[in-house]
């Protein structure tokens, strides 16, 4: 930075003496050709070319390089994204020093639709809020994007009435499939291309804590039919769950595309290709909700008792819009981000749990969430995280489906099971991790006979499904321990019809169907974040002491020692296999001298708050023993360790040990 300030006021000093000295107070205005000559004189350019770090395997952007790519780049360059492709090669320049966003390269051969958001007014549930001061910690917005598997976030903007949204998205448009993928789109098939821009909008507040405002799936093809290929947009967001009529503010967006299409549509083919999308849709969801009546009623006459079963064939979204449950569930790769089957289960356990929210009383609201607003949350409910396992596993090739049943208590529960070749049904609890083999009970043995116990927390079931298959459990009794789970003996199972589901729940059926994004890697420092919170432990732990009348020594030998304790858990709630504890357990007698004793308490969470952890862990008699310890040659030890997970989901493991020397 200081070599630039150089230059500048290098600058500002050529064209102060080129105008006293060799021009003369007298002279007329300067050209900048005149400029440009005095500048280059004195190797001003020079040094300016030299401050230019390129970039390897590029040209120069100033040879060759038309306006509008040039402009692109730049418009590229500063957008803050989340992107799931893999980089190209960078064809532009960077200064020296390092800069937080990324720069992208731009494809002069594809064909982009480049996303403002310009500003957003009329929240009007901020309108009271006070001014915010600078550095002043508040609750932010948070918008996410996602376009055929594109995904992008903005900058944190405090809340507000007019929130200042400032960010532009540049969003790739191909045709990922009959062989067209590396073509520039033309306008024909762009008009094709149905997928809409989702957009969920998050709140978070200072604690950390995040709410699903808004989310809206934005119909863009209007831009292809408008001059130059721009078009401006006042986007009203509505609530959601029983909010889903309330507005709750209004984005400004512009849509640009770049390079600009040779010959536009008219308004009036845009129109009539999505009203004929429109029709085609309804008229799919109309002709599967009339065979759903029918398949319920065949299903109600086999026994009267299944009207009382959870058999749930449509699910409303956060936008209050009823789909069927299979449009839910749809095969996800993970990439490199999730090595196996059980680090898929810990990573959707991690994901913190949250019931949908009530205004009032009235029991529990069900809303299931689509897979984007669940995972820019990261939180949802049971159904929620259910559907998400489903999908990983059945990108791993699993035979897995989402059961919808009860727990303790007769509260309606939804949990994963994967049938395996041999016929082993296991299910997934999607929010523990915990996997339980299902073994029947057989009611016609004789009463001798030992059979298994549950181990499951799962009472009954009512329905299973996947994304192709959806089959009501019609056997006599609904008790989970005493069903059989072959899925295609259809006097246990009723099926629906495959090409039903098919006709309204695969990708690309119907334009109303939800698009499905793929996993972000996580953008979590795991170090910097462990460092953090142990400091602010530290600081709690010794403030507490310090108003109980105790000092506090820390030992930060004993500290370190207890860091493979905490690797050991988070490998045993992934893998189910405890390993490490010997060579733990040897360190820590090495560590302690003879007639002293040690305690520790391991606890685990799912947010990185140090001081909601501290409070939490005082509630456990035996940590509130280990902090407020009072002995002979006391020394406390604390350690964090931080396990992040794609999406910035994260665990975080806590240890808290004391040695002291027992006096007898």
């Amino acid at each position: 930075m200081t070599s630039c300030m150089d230059v500048h006021g290098r600058i500002r000093e050529v064209l102060a003496e080129t105008l006293h000295e060799e021009l003369g107070l007298e002279s007329q205005h300067l050209s900048e050709e005149d400029l440009m000559k005095a500048l280059r004189r004195r190797g001003i350019i020079d040094d300016v070319v030299k401050e230019l770090n390129f970039l390897s395997g590029s040209d120069s952007p100033f040879v060759n390089s038309k306006e509008k790519e040039q402009e692109l780049s730049n418009k590229k360059e500063m957008h803050h994204q989340e992107v799931t492709t893999t980089p190209k090669l960078p064809t532009h320049f960077v200064d020296r020093e390092p800069r937080v966003l990324k720069r992208t390269n731009i494809d002069p051969s594809r064909r982009y639709l480049y996303l403002q958001v310009l500003g957003g007014k009329a929240f009007l549930e901020y309108l009271q809020e006070p001014e915010i001061l600078p550095g002043q910690v508040c609750s932010t917005f948070n918008l996410c994007v996602h376009f055929r598997n594109q995904r992008f976030r903005s900058k944190p903007v405090p809340c507000a009435c007019e929130p200042d949204f400032h960010d532009g998205f540049l969003l790739e448009l191909h045709r990922d499939s009959l062989g067209d993928g590396c073509k520039m789109a033309d306008a024909t098939t762009m008009l094709s291309i149905c997928d809409p821009v989702h957009m969920v909008l998050v709140r978070t507040d200072t604690s950390g804590d995040t709410t699903l405002v808004a989310s809206y799936f934005l119909e863009w093809r209007s831009v292809l039919g408008s001059v130059n290929g721009t078009t401006n947009l006042a986007v009203e967001l509505l609530g959601v769950g029983t909010e889903c009529k309330v507005s709750v503010g209004i984005l400004n967006i512009k849509l640009e595309l770049y390079p600009q299409i040779n010959q536009t549509l008219s308004q009036e083919v845009v129109r009539t290709q999505l009203s004929l999308e429109r029709q085609r849709t309804a008229e799919k969801e109309r002709l599967f909700l009339v065979y759903a009546k029918q398949w319920w009623r065949e299903y109600l006459q086999i026994r009267p008792s299944h009207n009382t079963r959870l058999v749930k064939i449509f699910a409303q979204d956060e936008n209050w819009i009823n789909r069927p449950v299979c449009s839910y569930v749809r095969p996800l790769r993970a990439g490199r981000l999730l090595d196996t089957p059980r680090q898929a289960a810990r990573f959707v356990n991690v994901l913190g749990y949250e019931r949908a929210p009530v205004v009032g009383g009235g029991g529990k609201q069900e809303q299931w969430c689509t897979l984007l607003a669940f995972l820019c949350r990261n939180k949802g409910d049971c159904e929620d995280h259910a559907n998400l396992l489903c999908s990983l596993l059945l990108g791993y090739g699993l035979d897995a489906y989402v059961c919808i049943g009860t727990k303790a208590k007769d509260i309606p529960h939804a949990w994963v099971m994967t049938c395996s070749t041999d016929g082993t049904i296991i299910f997934w609890e999607s929010l523990t991790g915990h996997r339980y083999i299902h073994k029947p009970i057989n009611p016609d043995d004789p009463p001798l006979v030992e059979q298994p116990k549950p181990l499951y927390p799962y009472r009954t079931i009512g329905c299973v499904f996947s994304h192709q298959r959806f089959l009501g459990n019609c056997q006599p009794s609904d008790a989970v321990e005493l069903c059989m789970f072959d899925l295609y003996d259809e006097s246990k199972w009723k099926p629906m019809s495959e090409e039903a589901i098919k006709s309204v729940c695969s990708p690309g059926s119907t334009t109303s169907l939800p698009p499905c994004p793929s996993l972000c890697a996580s953008m979590i420092d795991a170090a910097a974040v462990s460092n953090e919170i142990e400091l602010q432990l530290r600081v709690l732990v010794s403030e507490h002491r310090k108003d109980l009348g105790l000092t506090t020594i820390w030992d930060d030998q004993l500290s370190y020692l207890l860091s493979p304790a905490l690797a050991a858990y988070e490998t045993e709630r992934t893998t189910g296999i405890s390993a490490g504890n010997e060579e733990f357990q040897d360190a820590i007698r090495r560590a302690v001298p003879d007639k002293h004793t040690f305690k520790g308490f391991p606890i685990h969470f799912l947010h990185r708050n140090a001081r909601r952890a501290f409070v939490t862990c005082l509630r456990s008699s035996f940590c509130e023993e280990i902090i407020c310890c009072r002995g002979d040659q006391m020394r406390l030890a604390v350690r964090v360790r931080a396990f992040p997970y794609p999406e910035s989901a994260c665990a975080v493991w806590i240890m808290f040990a004391c040695k002291y020397r027992s006096v007898v």
